[in-house]
Parts: structure tokens; sequence; C-alpha cells
């Protein structure tokens, strides 16, 4: 391979103009889903994330942070796995909805956990960004073909 043969240069702008509007496009996909997931989960929510970030409040942080994260992980394994983007749009959102059942679950399971979020126990706020981030590492791995 000699890397001064013009149709080796060929061949990369080649597949960059094939390859790249179709990454751009998935790329968009996910944030979009991403950015909807994030405000649907900061309308459910009972916090008040933003506010309580301004004010200093790490455990606050903690828990937006996980949620973002908690979306992102099994968004990125459709990503990973399809190469379509209607896929990563139906897959992904399926992804976005589980994972904002089951932080809605927690939270009616562990509804003390609120108050203590809110007052900034930053332990509290690691266990349920922690049940967060593990329900999407396995929503991930179901997302994944065999």
């Amino acid at each position: 391979m000699n890397p001064s043969d013009p149709s080796l240069f060929g061949g990369i702008v080649n597949a960059l103009g094939t390859g790249l509007p179709h990454l751009l496009l998935q790329f968009a996909a996910a944030v979009v889903l991403l950015a909807v997931g994030v405000a649907i989960y900061m309308a459910a929510t009972p916090f008040r994330e933003r506010e309580l970030i301004a004010q200093g409040n790490a455990a606050a942080g903690v828990v937006l942070a996980g949620a973002i994260l908690a979306m992102a992980i099994p968004i990125a394994a459709t990503l990973a796995t399809s190469a379509l983007v209607l896929d990563v749009i139906v897959w992904g959102g399926v992804a976005v909805l589980l994972q904002l059942l089951i932080i809605v679950g927690v939270s009616l399971v562990f509804h003390r956990l609120r108050a203590t979020i809110q007052h900034g126990n930053v332990a509290a706020a690691l266990t349920l960004a922690g049940t967060q981030l593990a329900v999407a590492l396995l929503n991930a791995a179901v997302m994944i073909p065999n």
C-alpha cells in the first residue's frame, strides 16, 4: 500500500462521504433521545434538581449525573449494535422508557430517599445513582444481540 497512491485518498474520501452523514444522523438521534429522556426525568421526579444544584446540593448533582449516565448507557449500546437510525430511535426510546420506569419505581419504593437527598445526603444520592447505573448496565446488556 503506497500512501501517495491517489486511489487510497479517494477511497478515504468516499468512505467519509458515505459514512459521515450516517454517523452524524445516528449521533443526533441519540442526543435527542438523551435530551428528551433527561427532560422527562427532570419533569417527573419529585426533585427540583436545577434549584438544588444551584444551591450547592451535591446530593442532587450526584442523582442527576447518575440519571444522565443511566440514560446514556443503553442508548450507547443501541448505537453500538444498530446499523439503522430507525433501530436507534426505537430501541433507544425503549431503553429510555425502561430507565424512566425503573427510576419512578425506585422512588416509590424508597420514598424517604427524596427528603434525604433534598437535605444533601450524598450517601442516599450515591445509592440512588448506583441503582440507576446498575439498571442501565442490565438494560444495555439486553439490547445487545447474542
